[in-house]
């Protein structure tokens, strides 16, 4: 934000005549209160256009604002709640010269939940048309707002003011290969649902923010690797459907309440076509779904909502994704519509339609449950990371997950998630490593094709979670790690690799070194997110006990290749924050094991 005046929330201005004065352009930094409202009084011209802005959960707050604005004498002219996200915002012009109270609560008058409230009449852009640039060209960005300079009447509007229109040039000069299947962004994209979910955790693309905004506000763009097109209306019912050609990423928008749109193609041959209306992943704000039909109008399909949603990880969007199989020569009709029948500026979204192309997104996330934290690496010890993989159009291939611009001391041990959605990453630092904070950056690879011989390489997303419950993930630009103190225990195999066949059984041997004297303690150990065809029953290192065989079974059926696995500790260890402390009380401690990699060989009578 530019051209703001910062100023702190006074109290009392729990009602109108403690009302804390404020001017247009400032930025109010506040805290909830508990079974009350603040409130905050400004003068306003006739006439002048004035946005207030309340950022809560964009800040990681968990407060569910609610905002109203009230003439000087206490007539209600407007109210505002899930606008960007779950913060409210009123577009507000004066209809007569004097003050006005902005009153700001939370939903269910939960108290200590810090805010922002902004009151500006600068530049605001509220959204922009298309979402969609092919890589390395350039498009004119149609920007929405209010207060915007050199600006036209728009025929948009959100309520009973109409929006101002301009354009703003807009290259996406960054190849998509270049970029990794990543996501750039300046501003963290924390408002696309009313939770903080890992909305753009497939998202290949970058964010706009207009040169001359005095907001910070910022619009997710769909980078594509081919030709974009807009949607062209009339195209309402299937009669009217906008003929299109395959591959295909057209921007499209639910101009109105009731809005559908329909688009008719050619298949050119037969075989499975990847379907992806992204909307939630480019900030729009309807929920969308789409229908396919067949030339004889049957309908062969429906698809909804997609992704995965792992412990505090929550890419499970409102955005359609699928793979249907269509047979060439026929000609197919898609409908997209708003499940609510909603319309509007910000009801855009992006169908993309293309053959078969397996890829994938991977993303990280810290282990620490419950509540927010970060990756911090205890010298002579172990720490994991939750992965979360994102499988597009059938891809199945083994993916390999490797690290980057590691300090001296830290290691991560290549990672093999073989088929699975979820796995785990090990960083260890030795016992000798330095005090360290910054950022390292996690690689994954994979080969795929009919023979291997196409490598995929793709970034890996940082998100850390920001809230004590689930459904917190927010996404980071680096992941930050910290390296200090001492571990209490370490757990590393005899073997770091072991073969098996399906069916079978594989003998493992892990150690304990215990690296604080006063620990003494029981270490339980169980299974880390094992997949699905392995089994490790819980078990117990004991007493003096440092060495134990875990018998890791292999179901019959499971596929052949490397997959990279660990155990969990869990002990009770003696702690104080204070080293000087006499009094050490049991602290519970959970601590990864090094990787282990299991090469699943083949069945014998199977093999060639």
């Amino acid at each position: 934000d530019r051209g703001l005046t910062d100023v702190v929330e006074a109290e009392p201005n729990n009602d109108p005549q403690q009302a804390q004065e404020v001017t247009v352009n400032c930025a109010v930094a506040g805290t909830s209160d508990g079974n009350n409202v603040d409130q905050f009084r400004f003068a306003a011209q006739a006439g002048q256009r004035i946005l207030i802005d309340c950022r809560a959960g964009r800040l990681d707050s968990q407060m569910d604002a609610t905002m109203t604005l009230a003439a000087s004498d206490g007539r209600l002219l407007a109210s505002s709640s899930d606008h960007n996200g779950r913060d409210p915002q009123l577009d507000f012009a004066a209809p007569a010269a004097g003050e006005y109270v902005v009153r700001v609560y939370d939903l269910s008058y939960r108290g200590g939940f810090p805010y922002r409230l902004v009151i500006t009449d600068q530049p605001h852009v509220e959204t922009v048309f298309p979402r969609a640039v092919q890589t390395g060209q350039q498009v004119e960005l149609l920007a929405l707002g209010r207060n915007l300079g050199g600006a036209t009447a728009s025929d948009w509007s959100e309520g009973e003011l109409q929006y101002q229109q301009r354009t703003f040039p807009f290259r996406a000069g960054l190849e998509v290969g270049d970029m990794a299947g990543g996501y750039r962004f300046q501003v963290h994209p924390t408002d696309h649902s009313v939770l903080p979910t890992a909305a753009t955790c497939t998202l290949t693309g970058m964010q706009f923010q207009a040169p001359d905004s005095g907001l910070a506000q910022a619009h997710p763009i769909l980078v594509a690797d081919s030709a974009t097109t807009l949607e062209s209306e009339p195209n309402d019912s299937p009669d009217q459907a906008s003929a299109v050609q395959l591959p295909l990423v057209v921007s499209g928008r639910f101009d109105r309440p009731r809005d559908a749109d329909w688009y008719q193609f050619e298949v050119p041959e037969s075989g499975q076509y990847g379907f992806d209306v992204y909307c939630e992943r480019i900030n729009g704000r309807a929920d969308p779904y789409l229908v396919i039909v067949d030339d004889q109008g049957n309908r062969i399909n429906e698809l909804d909502d997609f992704g995965h949603r792992i412990n505090a990880f929550d890419g499970h969007l409102r955005d359609p994704a699928g793979m249907v199989n269509l047979t060439e020569k026929r000609t197919y009709k898609v409908l997209v519509q708003d499940r609510y029948r909603r319309g509007g500026a910000r009801y855009q979204y992006v169908l993309a339609i293309r053959r078969q192309q397996p890829d994938f997104y991977v993303a990280v996330i810290h282990s620490q449950n419950p509540g927010p934290g970060g990756t911090t690496v205890w010298k002579g010890g172990s720490v994991y990371l939750d992965v979360v993989v994102h499988q597009q159009h059938g891809f199945n291939d083994p993916i390999t997950i490797t690290a980057e611009d590691l300090p001296p001391g830290l290691s991560v041990a290549p990672t093999v998630i073989n088929n699975n959605s979820r796995g785990t990453l090990v960083l260890t630092a030795t016992d000798d490593a330095a005090d360290f904070v910054g950022p390292i950056r996690l690689i994954a690879t994979a080969r795929t094709g009919s023979d291997g011989d196409t490598e995929l390489r793709r970034e890996v997303r940082s998100y850390a979670r920001v809230w004590n419950q689930d459904n917190s993930s927010r996404p980071m630009r680096e992941h930050i790690v910290a390296i200090r103190d001492s571990a209490p225990y370490r757990l590393e195999w005899q073997q770091d690799r072991l073969e098996v066949e399906p069916g079978k059984t594989a003998e493992a041997r892990l150690r304990l070194i215990r690296r604080w004297p006063e620990f003494d303690q029981k270490v339980t150990i169980q299974p880390l997110a094992f997949a699905g065809n392995f089994k490790l029953a819980n078990t117990d290192l004991t007493g003096q006990q440092t060495e134990l065989t875990l018998p890791i079974e292999v179901q019959n059926g499971t596929r052949p290749g490397e997959y990279t696995m660990c155990v969990l500790g869990q002990a009770q260890v003696p702690f104080n924050k204070d080293p000087d402390a006499k009094d050490r009380p049991n602290t519970l401690v959970s601590l990864p094991s090094m990787p282990l990699t299991l090469v699943v060989n083949p069945p014998a009578d199977k093999a060639p």
